[in-house]
């Protein structure tokens, strides 16, 4: 880990437990200080922090807390630390064409109902970061456009009327394949990670079904610890742990 990512982390915790409780952040100099790094590192550090909205750095006046994202869990990585005008998505592909039974199971359709496909890529400062190919039913969106999908396809689904629920994430190492390292201009074979998200509505309908390949792709996740979870974990490992002591 680097010290500009060391300091970003730590910033984040603090700000995450309410550190500086009186919501403003000590000076550039004190940081570095307190670091010990060069105001250059607190400097990137704090620029990073700025663009994902948690502080606002307000000249001659100090450095201040964003109160929204204060006792809020925070997720960041690579695409989505980066502020909205210096990301950009472009359509490679939009097709339209039957569900296979496994897709029609997914989304609740019927036989002979159809889908959406459509692959982009996701580029940072003119970089491309991901490679994403989603699938989305017809009968909610009988209009998916290339507009729609360079733009935002979760304003979409709300201006559609759907309200969104959840996700669901699950991450898995990879090597680029040699479809995927053309895309990216990279070599065949070098090491990625594959992102499959899940969206859900409120009423449990699986609206979108994406497959991202993320070249570049690191995460952060501060998030709260939840007692009771942990609570019912232990209690039922020792009720496990009794279990097959009895039966030996």
């Amino acid at each position: 880990m680097t010290k500009r990512e060391f300091v970003i982390q730590d910033l984040l915790s603090k700000i995450y437990i309410d550190k500086f409780s009186d919501g403003k952040l000590p000076n550039q100099r004190e940081m570095a200080k307190d670091y010990g790094v060069s105001r250059y590192t607190i400097q990137e550090a704090l620029r990073v922090i700025e663009e994902m909205g948690v502080i606002v750095l307000i000249q001659g006046s100090g450095i201040y807390i964003n109160k929204k994202w204060k006792k809020n869990p925070m997720i960041f990585n690579s695409l989505n630390r980066a502020p909205y005008e210096r990301i950009e998505s472009r359509m490679l592909s939009l097709d339209k064409r039957l569900a296979t039974r496994e897709e029609c199971h997914v989304f609740q359709l019927e036989n002979e109902e159809e889908i959406w496909i459509y692959k982009r890529i996701r580029l940072v400062d003119y970089e491309i970061q991901q490679l994403e190919t989603s699938k989305m039913p017809v009968k909610l969106f009988p209009k998916l456009s290339q507009e729609i999908i360079e733009k935002s396809v979760q304003k979409f689904v709300t201006f559609s009327g759907y309200k969104i629920s959840h996700y669901i994430t699950n991450y898995t190492p990879i090597l680029i394949n040699k479809e995927e390292a053309k895309i990216f201009g990279c070599k065949r074979g070098i090491p990625a990670m594959k992102i499959r998200n899940r969206g859900l509505l409120k009423d449990n309908q699986i609206f979108i079904v994406s497959e991202v390949t993320a070249l570049d792709y690191s995460v952060s996740y501060i998030r709260p610890y939840y007692v009771e979870f942990h609570r019912y974990k232990n209690e039922n490992e020792e009720i496990s742990s009794k279990g097959i002591e009895g039966r030996g």
